[in-house]
């Protein structure tokens, strides 16, 4: 991946609707949201922050490399 540019937030922007995991139980889940142009995620334990965000481009690159088991390692 080059180029990112994620920017850290102390706490999440208001009226995000979050996304998470169908896998989630309940524990520390990675939640996701759009905001504008950008994909904010953060840790459901800890729903008021801090979150980061990325571009749409950086997410979507993120997400390919995901599904073709680029971090399946760090697990």
């Amino acid at each position: 991946m080059k180029g990112i540019m994620m920017t850290i937030y102390p706490s999440a922007p208001g009226d995000l609707s979050w996304r998470v995991s169908r896998t989630c139980d309940g524990g520390a889940c990675v939640m996701v949201a759009r905001h504008g142009d950008n994909v904010i995620f953060g840790n459901t334990s800890q729903p008021d922050g801090p979150v980061y965000s990325y571009t749409k481009a950086e997410w979507k690159e993120f997400i390919a490399g995901a599904k073709l088991g680029d971090f399946d390692d760090i697990a």
